[in-house]
């Protein structure tokens, strides 16, 4: 598999404290997503959202209307993410152009963190096309899930946010409850 989308995969599984909850009803015994969402004080309609994608990523398993944890899967997830003691090192693509490649270089640690953010807009701007990578054409993403994401590259995450914003790489609703790559 893509290791990007495994990564992304395991964080918005791991990272929505509802879908926590949710792993812990299960851990003690399988359950519909009515039984789910009483026991948790939800909507059944979350609650059958949050298991269809703990399910698609193959956290539970779904037996007819009935879920149950999948512990197997829940570990074979996990160790995707855990199994390299080391991270990659970070290496542009070869397809970028040399100033491009220049800009991630010196800007970039090794294992692909943002050391410092440019203030000069065109080096931005190429940090933010590194950035927008992390963001799935046609997913939307929650604030947090795209605070979580962008954590993985600097703690800024609000700066960053904005200025793939201004960038119009991400859109988002006016209330900020839903984010997109545009």
């Amino acid at each position: 598999m893509n290791a990007i989308p495994d990564m992304l995969d395991f964080v918005k599984a791991m990272s929505d404290a509802d879908r926590l909850r949710i792993i812990g009803v299960l851990a003690q015994r399988s359950a519909r997503a009515a039984e789910v969402a009483s026991e948790l004080g939800m909507p059944v309609r979350d609650a059958f959202n949050h298991l269809e994608f703990l399910n698609f990523v193959g956290v539970v398993r779904k037996n007819e209307d009935v879920y149950e944890l999948d512990e197997s899967g829940m570990e074979a997830l996990s160790k995707r993410q855990f199994a390299q003691t080391q991270r990659e090192s970070y290496t542009p693509a070869p397809d970028l152009d040399a100033k491009s490649r220049r800009v991630l270089v010196s800007h970039l640690n090794k294992d692909g963190t943002i050391k410092q953010i440019p203030s000069q807009p065109a080096k931005l701007r190429v940090i933010l096309d590194y950035l927008i990578t992390a963001f799935t054409p046609g997913v939307n993403y929650t604030e947090r899930e795209v605070n979580t994401i962008l954590r993985r590259f600097h703690l800024d995450t609000a700066g960053l946010r904005r200025d793939l914003v201004d960038a119009n790489m991400l859109a988002r609703e006016s209330d900020g409850s839903r984010y997109w790559r545009v």
